[in-house]
């Protein structure tokens, strides 16, 4: 078992630090700063054991020179030139053990090229999917193709649905307004809303969420739903062939939208 913490770091990152329960050891998920993980090792008397990398965005790796500076730790991460730091380069299927869990490597093109997400499946199944998976909603396409990013949610809708999902940007409130443009009659998304709101009113991260959670309210894993699809047709005045297709659309949708 673990115990996970979100250290706010920018305006709206969160560095997850992993600690096995009864130690003192910590891996961090995506430093894009150092200042502020260096302050939370410091301020509890822990050690930095391990940094995991999910893409080679400046906002997921600028504090890696900083801490290894301090604790010169494994860097795990994709094999990708541009994140020179990383020691353990991984692929898919590969396993990182840390604690007395064993993390499988998924691969997850789409927001970039070499994006992977890391998942413990446990009797608490864990998800740290960097920003592919968002809370209600996806990361951009900045690398790859919608083909590509559907493929890659498709691999984590296929998740159990207890498995809690840490991605690494508190993007919900936004994420909720688009999906309720999406799905204005999807119950489950006003339900949604209120909570995360009553969340954020109170200081608090609308993160973790759940596989099961996203398969009720968040739009791009619900390409298959003939309502969503018709709302995509008619905001597009496009036909539309297909769950690939509708995910374009409504990717091309949110990245205009307003809220």
């Amino acid at each position: 078992m673990f115990d996970i913490h979100p250290i706010s770091a920018f305006d709206d990152n969160y560095i997850w630090a992993v600690k096995p329960e009864n130690s003192d050891a910590v891996a961090v998920v995506d430093p894009g700063d150092a200042q502020p993980v260096l302050q939370y090792l410091q301020s509890r008397q822990l050690n930095l054991a391990a940094i995991f990398i999910t893409h080679h965005h400046w906002d997921h790796t600028g504090g890696i020179d900083a801490l290894l500076s301090y604790y010169p730790v494994p860097v795990y991460g994709p094999n990708n030139p541009k994140i020179s730091q990383v020691s353990q380069p991984l692929t898919s299927g590969d396993q990182v053990n840390f604690g007395s869990g064993s993390f499988q490597v998924i691969e997850v093109p789409g927001h970039t090229l070499d994006h992977i997400a890391y998942f413990l499946d446990d009797s608490r199944p864990l998800l740290f999917c960097g920003d592919t998976l968002f809370a209600a909603g996806c990361g951009r396409l900045f690398e790859g193709s919608p083909q590509q990013m559907y493929s890659s949610l498709q691999k984590l809708l296929a998740l159990p649905e207890q498995t809690q999902v840490y991605c690494t940007h508190e993007y919900t409130l936004a994420n909720l307004a688009f999906a309720l443009a999406a799905e204005p009659e999807n119950s489950q998304l006003h339900k949604r809303l209120k909570d995360c709101q009553q969340l954020r009113q109170q200081g608090r991260p609308t993160l973790p969420t759940t596989i099961g959670l996203e398969k009720l309210t968040n739009p791009f894993l619900r390409c298959n739903v003939n309502a969503l699809q018709q709302r995509v047709r008619e905001h597009s005045n496009t036909e539309i062939r297909g769950e690939v297709e509708t995910f374009a659309l409504l990717r091309k949708w949110k990245d205009g939208f307003v809220t």
